[in-house]
């Protein structure tokens, strides 16, 4: 149950998002007690990429560890799909890492640290912004 409430309010963060310029964050937040293994539970973005995909996104691990200069380094290992095996890596460093030939700035919506945080991230391409929101336990 509440799981399925914190996934019901991150969609509906995505859609205030969308309406603003900037993102919240936790008030403050703690960037040492996030570090550690997440697993992705929700998923939610407003990108054509996501959009086109979404019926082959799989629940990801995440990796949460600190850098050298003070920032978090976040690693995705996710199913691949393309001809049906294989895993795929993401990395992102906070903020504005870039990523796949975009710029993602990651932040933390809201966390208690042990059992959920709510990450969105702007991503700016090429083609275009878009939001996503993703939703760790």
């Amino acid at each position: 149950m509440h799981t399925t409430l914190l996934g019901l309010l991150g969609l509906a963060l995505l859609g205030a998002l969308h309406a603003q310029d900037t993102i919240p964050v936790q008030t403050d937040f703690q960037q040492d007690k996030l570090t550690g293994r997440w697993f992705s539970i929700g998923l939610a973005s407003n990108s054509n990429w996501f959009k086109e995909k979404k019926h082959l996104m799989k629940m990801c691990t995440t990796v949460i560890s600190e850098t050298a200069d003070g920032n978090l380094e976040v690693t995705s290992t996710y199913p691949k799909y393309r001809h049906g095996q294989g895993w795929g890596v993401g990395t992102a460093a906070v903020p504005g890492a870039m990523c796949w030939g975009s710029k993602h700035d990651i932040r933390v919506v809201e966390t208690n640290y042990e059992e959920y945080a709510l990450v969105a991230t702007q991503i700016s391409k090429s083609t275009g912004p878009s939001t996503m929101m993703l939703l760790y336990s």
